[in-house]
């Protein structure tokens, strides 16, 4: 819009300028066609980003009302999850000038959702999801192996987000399996987590960034235990309950990839997102979902039985699946 009103100043202007007989056919052919070269990218913008990708959110739709639906239909018994991503997402999104990165750090034991959830909001915000070109997934196992190698990581790290945010100010950034980041490899972002308005001429404060790790895992289960123990709900515990318990485990866990950061340090995370363990019941909702997804007619015979093939902890209690949802894609429903 701004494009086509500034070729039409600029053409009648230039118009208003000079005397018509002053414009000869090829000037007036030249600045017609310069007109309509602007015009033209003016109007092939909004079609490529229609049926292509541009950089910039998902248009139209409610994400808010999305991200409920979706995190009802296809994530269970996380509560506190779906609370704090939807308010906190929705209120990023909302903010036409936020005073830096949204920051979430996703935290419970594995199969709990935590991929699934950074998906969910990737689905909601880009038009290819994960597979958009300005969302950037880093696996730590695959893309930062070796300790030795910290200080090629850490270049390599800052090299790839300030190009990245670069090109597109409202690129995500997720980073799987922090809990076997090498230390302080993370604090080398610190710099674009924080409220800096421009770093070398860079703003990174529509961005988003989400960790992802297995660390605090088990104080969330002693709390979740607890109130199994005491006759309590899980949808008791309270975010505040948890909160602290979290972000300290993980900031004293030397073999956490946040041990001692600079990030929690400084309070640059917005939210640690706690991930309840998952009962029983919650991996039988798990197997209909996926005997759905897969065109199977829900089998309440089969549901059980492969609920039931699945490990469970405390070895008296037996309370809570070992491995979440996490192996129900791979089940044998025949």
């Amino acid at each position: 819009m701004k494009l086509r009103s500034a070729a039409g100043a600029a053409l009648g202007l230039a118009l208003l300028l000079s005397p018509v007989r002053a414009l000869e056919p090829v000037s007036m052919g030249l600045a017609l066609a310069g007109t309509a070269a602007i015009a033209g990218y003016v109007f092939y913008r909004p079609l490529h980003c229609r049926f292509g990708e541009c950089c910039g959110r998902r248009p139209g739709g409610d994400v808010e009302t999305a991200l409920q639906k979706d995190f009802q239909k296809r994530l269970f018994g996380q509560h506190l999850v779906q609370k704090v991503v939807v308010k906190a997402v929705t209120s990023f999104l909302n903010n036409a000038n936020p005073k830096k990165p949204l920051t979430l750090s996703l935290h419970g034991c594995t199969g709990t959702g935590k991929n699934y959830v950074s998906k969910i909001i990737a689905e909601n915000i880009y038009k290819a999801g994960l597979n958009s070109k300005y969302v950037h997934l880093f696996v730590s196992t695959l893309h930062f192996p070796h300790n030795t190698k910290i200080e090629q990581y850490m270049e390599d790290l800052q090299t790839w987000i300030q190009g990245n945010v670069s090109e597109c100010a409202q690129s995500m950034f997720i980073f799987d399996e922090v809990d076997k980041m090498p230390p302080g490899l993370i604090d080398s972002i610190q710099p674009f987590l924080d409220y800096y308005e421009k770093l070398d001429g860079v703003s990174y404060q529509e961005a988003i960034f989400i960790f992802l790790s297995n660390a605090g895992a088990e104080k969330i289960t002693e709390v979740a235990l607890d109130y199994w123990k005491s006759g309590k709900k899980r949808e008791d515990i309270s975010l505040k309950e948890l909160n602290d318990v979290v972000s300290q485990s993980v900031f004293n866990n030397k073999n956490s990839g946040f041990w001692h950061s600079s990030l929690i340090d400084r309070n640059l995370i917005d939210f640690f997102v706690p991930f309840l363990p998952l009962e029983y019941e919650h991996v039988k909702m798990c197997v209909r979902v996926e005997m759905e997804t897969r065109g199977y007619p829900v089998d309440e015979d089969i549901v059980s039985r492969v609920a039931d093939e699945m490990t469970y902890f405390p070895e008296e209690e037996k309370l809570y699946s070992r491995k979440g949802c996490k192996t129900i894609p791979n089940a044998d429903f025949d």
